[in-house]
């Protein structure tokens, strides 16, 4: 496969949760591809579906929430048809996860040597001694130091910072095709943030692993990723390269989100803010879901604007830079 051809193609995917309440169309409609070694940013406010998203591909929706249509291809596979019987096979070897919680990953009763290992023998036939030494090598690269007596120890004799880091870690242990990483620095300080973001990027060039990352932060995903897509409500409402949505951004959500962030404004001046809440996903406005909350809004946006074709895309018939 060149670096060229999709590894990872969403097309049309819609997940919706059937509640008492009525049918809440968490994801509608998501449509996107992902390249070797590319780096997807995937953000919006929280409920805005990119966690379902995330989950959709890897097929670990329950009930009552199902996947209703749409494709997600795995260099070429359908996985939305797969049987259970192949996702496990995909799962954590070819397509891994990290939770924003490391501790869904992690089991505290076991050591990591334990649960590294038989993460490895869950996938490969290979001698211990030589899972032991992938594990070992896998904590070296994402930066924790003592890698032996790493693996000697428990999860809660480690910080949260470096439990994230042994998550990182197992999601490497099979050198993925595709990671999904679901806001896995949230809960950390900012230099620990910073460093797994940048050993995240080095891994994604040197391996050639591509990477969907998953936040509500704006400012995160404009130094880390490649291409940026922009969730409300369940759908994408614009999706473009990192430059074209951070410095050319067209859907007035967008413009908010870029608003709220302390580094674009101006010292002494109050954060820009978003009227209004999130819809319920139960009862979404007609037509275009952010018309509500948007100061562009006309009669025209009670239709459901489409997504515009070409490398830069939003779902708005006012966009920034047009006359309202």
């Amino acid at each position: 496969m060149t670096r060229q051809e999709p590894v990872l193609e969403v097309e049309d995917l819609r997940t919706h949760f059937f509640t008492r309440g009525g049918v809440a169309k968490a994801v509608d409609g998501v449509s996107f591809t992902l390249r070797r070694g590319e780096i997807l940013g995937l953000v919006g406010e929280s409920g805005s579906g990119k966690s379902v998203t995330g989950m959709s591909v890897l097929g670990l929706i329950d009930a009552p929430g199902r996947i209703v249509g749409g494709a997600v291809r795995y260099r070429g596979e359908d996985l939305v048809t797969a049987g259970e019987k192949r996702l496990r096979q995909l799962r954590g070897r070819r397509i891994a996860m990290i939770f924003q919680d490391p501790m869904m990953t992690l089991n505290p009763v076991l050591s990591i040597e334990t649960q590294m290992v038989e993460t490895v023998l869950a996938h490969e036939k290979v001698s211990r001694k030589e899972a032991r030494e992938r594990s070992r090598e896998a904590l070296v690269r994402v930066g924790i130091p003592s890698p032996d007596e790493r693996l000697a120890a428990y999860p809660h004799q480690f910080s949260g910072g470096m439990r994230q880091r042994v998550a990182i870690a197992i999601a490497l242990l099979h050198r993925p095709d595709v990671i999904i990483a679901d806001e896995p620095t949230t809960a950390l300080d900012v230099t620990i943030q910073a460093q797994i973001l940048f050993e995240m990027q080095k891994l994604c060039r040197e391996t050639g692993t591509a990477l969907v990352w998953i936040t509500h932060d704006l400012a995160v995903v404009s130094g880390l990723a490649d291409r940026i897509a922009v969730m409300y409500a369940g759908r994408i409402v614009e999706i473009g390269t990192a430059v074209e949505v951070i410095d050319g951004a067209r859907h007035p959500y967008t413009h908010g989100l870029l608003g709220s962030v302390p580094s674009r404004n101006r010292r002494g001046e109050p954060l820009a803010q978003i009227p209004g809440m999130t819809p319920s996903l139960l009862n979404l406005p007609e037509g275009c879901a952010f018309r509500p909350r948007c100061p562009r809004a006309t009669d025209a946006c009670l239709a459901l604007p489409p997504l515009s074709d070409g490398g830069h895309g939003w779902r708005c018939f006012n966009p920034q830079g047009a006359a309202a």
